[in-house]
């Protein structure tokens, strides 16, 4: 048997256990936040050893910040930000897309659901990992928001319309997850976010931004 071969039960048992913790510790993450999370309930829900996420991860902290890259690439890889819209695709069809995606990812449920809950979180309760998220994957999805709103606003990217229009557009889509609880008070026989749900909250923040963008376009500068 070959030096490589020998290794491989290893290597697979070493990757299990890592993906264990990270699937408990966003268990944990999600239910209690960061601050309240305690290793020794990640171990217990990972079936590790207590020393686990030390030789895994080196600490709580960073158990964290992977626990958001992993949860994110999951996301990320169930719901692309254009879903399946091209590139070349008309703006307005890539904004939608992008809305759609969005809502998709903040509504998801099972594992790949912690990125939203955890992002919610992260927003109330910033930790430090808050800083290498934007850069990692925050800053790169406005990115790609932002080309498209310049586009549809027929101006370069720098101009502040364009920084407005975004948060508008972002804005509207979180709306939904973070006041859900006084929009069911609100309005009970609203309809459940479900997949039909979330295609008509899409398609109407779509309209509601297009139609103000496309009357901001036509304001002279």
């Amino acid at each position: 048997m070959s030096s490589k071969s020998k290794i491989k039960p290893a290597d697979a048992s070493h990757d299990e256990t890592r993906r264990q913790l990270l699937e408990a510790a966003g268990e944990v993450f999600v239910e209690v936040g960061f601050k309240n999370a305690t290793v020794r309930e990640i171990c217990r829900r990972g079936n590790a050893n207590i020393a686990a996420v030390n030789y895994h991860f080196g600490d709580k902290e960073t158990l964290y910040m992977e626990v958001l890259r992993y949860s994110s690439a999951r996301a990320l890889e169930k719901y692309p930000p254009l879903l399946n819209v091209g590139p070349s695709a008309p703006p307005e069809k890539r904004l939608r897309a992008f809305i759609h995606s969005f809502l998709l990812r903040i509504f998801d449920k099972g594992p790949t659901s912690w990125h939203g809950k955890l992002m919610s979180r992260e927003m109330v309760e910033p930790t430090r990992a808050l800083d290498s998220l934007i850069e990692e994957r925050i800053r790169p999805m406005a990115g790609h928001l932002w080309k498209i709103v310049a586009e549809i606003l027929d101006c370069p990217p720098e101009d502040e319309r364009v920084r407005l229009c975004s948060f508008s557009v972002v804005s509207q889509c979180v709306f939904y997850h973070h006041c859900r609880p006084v929009m069911t008070r609100l309005f009970p026989d609203q309809p459940a976010l479900d997949a039909a749900g979330i295609e008509k909250v899409a398609d109407h923040i779509s309209r509601f931004s297009l139609a103000a963008m496309k009357a901001l376009s036509a304001r002279k500068h």
